[in-house]
């Protein structure tokens, strides 16, 4: 088993640090240059990874954790598309799939509200997991330290004890809300899908600011949080 977890945190090291030295990795790992090779060697072997080339050896992960991870998101987004519709149908209003990635929330599927003032988000965008409804729902479910936070408008929550506070609030209430934080124009109201580890994803109501006061908030913040659970429990 412990050659088995040695392998899985040398693949990650390696995509974190790519291309890496065993030398590189070994240090970052805090594990012996031996230990390394031999979990190397495996994760060669499989596929995992390949040399960069070079005159020393380094490493780097081949296309297959892509392909994986692919499947993975297509699982998500057939399970999602029916809870995601049923959103859309009771509020009217664009319905976002958002997957956690490093310091980011990445866009990964939506349903557009058929009203004529919308904003459209292409797919694939990063957004902020501190100034966006899906990043801070996501954020809400993880133990990680906040530090430099970039303000995106006025509104932006910089200050990482206000942020902490506010982390708080939404694990209470079970969603996330945006006030204008990363667009002036944009308000949402987020919850995070939940796997056995943690947040695997993260499920909003997005709308023009306009259109989102605050009593409406709170019901959209019902809905999704009912949404999200729903996912979940369809995932596990």
């Amino acid at each position: 088993m412990q050659n088995v977890i040695n392998a899985l945190r040398v693949l990650e090291e390696v995509a974190a640090r790519q291309p890496a030295g065993v030398g590189e990795l070994a240090r970052g790992l805090g594990l012996p240059k031996s230990t390394v090779q031999r979990s190397l060697r495996t994760l060669h072997e499989a596929g995992w990874i390949r040399p960069a080339g070079g005159e020393v050896t380094r490493w780097q992960v081949t296309s297959k954790a892509l392909q994986v991870a692919r499947r993975t998101e297509l699982g998500l987004r057939d399970a999602a598309m029916p809870v995601m519709e049923e959103l859309r149908q009771r509020t009217g209003e664009t319905i976002h799939l958002m997957v956690p990635e490093g310091d980011a929330v990445v866009l990964i599927e939506r349903l557009e509200t058929d009203k004529p003032l919308r904003i459209v988000l292409p797919l694939g965008i990063r957004l902020p997991l501190h100034a966006s409804a899906n990043g801070k729902a996501v954020l809400a479910h993880l133990a990680r330290p906040v530090a430099e936070l970039p303000a995106y408008t006025e509104t932006t929550i910089t200050d990482p004890a206000a942020l902490r506070a506010e982390l708080a609030a939404v694990h209470t209430r079970g969603y996330a809300d945006n006030r204008g934080e990363w667009r002036s124009d944009i308000a949402a109201v987020a919850a995070a899908v939940l796997g056995p580890d943690g947040p695997i994803a993260s499920l909003s109501i997005s709308t023009p600011a306009s259109r989102m006061p605050d009593a409406l908030r709170a019901e959209y913040g019902k809905l999704v949080t009912q949404a999200a659970r729903t996912l979940s429990e369809s995932l596990a």
